[in-house]
This record gives C-alpha cells, structure tokens and sequence, in this order.
C-alpha cells in the first residue's frame, strides 16, 4: 500500500477514505490504519465513528476481552491498620453514645477562647452573631463531647468493620 504524505491539503481524500474502510475490514487496528494513511490516530477514530464503522463488539465482549489480556489483581487489603491504631489509643469501648443536646449558654467570641472551651465555630464567619461554642472541652480535645460527635464520625467503612 503506498502511504500518502501527511503534508496534503485535505485530510480526508477519497483515496485515505478508501484506504481507511479496506484496512478497517482487513481488521486492523487504528494504530496501524493511522500509520499506513499517514494521519493521526486520533483522526482515523474520528473518521471512523462519523462513518459509522464499527467491530461490531458487544459492551459484554469488550469486557471479556479486557479480562482475558491482562494479569489477575490481588484482591485489596482491607485497611485495618488506621483501626487498629485508633482502637489502641482510645481504647476499643461499646458504651453507648449519649444523644442529648448541645449546650448553648457558653458560647463565646475568639477572645474569649481558653485552652479549654470548646472551638466549634457557630454560624457564618464574619456575621454578626459568630461565635464558639464555648463549653468545657476534655484535655487536649478541640470539641466538647456533643460536637466531638459530629467531628469525628468513622466513615461508613470503619462501622461496616466494626461489625
């Protein structure tokens, strides 16, 4: 097959048409259509779906064949170890969380701060009625217990190993 010089006017001559449609039905891939026309092969993917030519390949098939070519993966392991972690610094404890609502009477503004307030911020920063929450947080926690709730929910897959 001659190949055709990539510096002509027209990308799409009747003759690289031609070519695409027979190299299309020999069956060979879009790759190798580009380099024997002398086009890109992004150009001959074009062409080909606005001619709309297809392998003929079910949505099922492609996914065999996309299984049968490459090796099997390892199943994932399931990330324990941040568990694991979290259980040995905290301790691993089924008491049930107390649900009861949030204390209001001790919000304060970031002056008013201590190493011991609760930090959780309420409403919008830079409105007028932002504030913290204010209430007695535990040592070296940044939240009182009820927005320690909030804060530090375990996502969905860490309840799901839990059991």
């Amino acid at each position: 097959m001659p190949v055709l010089s990539p510096t002509s006017s027209q990308t799409w001559t009747d003759e690289r048409i031609a070519l695409l449609k027979q190299h299309f039905e020999a069956g060979l891939s879009c790759r190798e259509i580009a380099a024997d026309i002398g086009v890109s092969r992004n150009a001959v993917i074009g062409k080909l779906s606005r001619l709309n030519l297809t392998r003929g390949w079910s949505v099922d098939d492609r996914k065999v064949q996309d299984r049968s070519f490459g090796p099997r993966r390892a199943p994932r392991a399931v990330p324990r170890l941040q568990y694991e972690m979290l259980a040995t610094i905290y301790g691993e404890t089924d008491a049930p969380v107390v649900a009861g609502p949030i204390d209001d009477a001790n919000r304060c503004s970031l002056l008013e701060l201590s190493e011991n307030c609760c930090r959780w911020p309420i409403s919008t920063p830079g409105a007028d009625d932002f504030c913290f929450c204010g209430n007695t947080a535990p040592d070296g926690q940044s939240y009182c217990a009820g927005h320690s709730r909030l804060a530090y929910r375990p996502n969905s897959r860490a309840r799901v190993m839990r059991g």
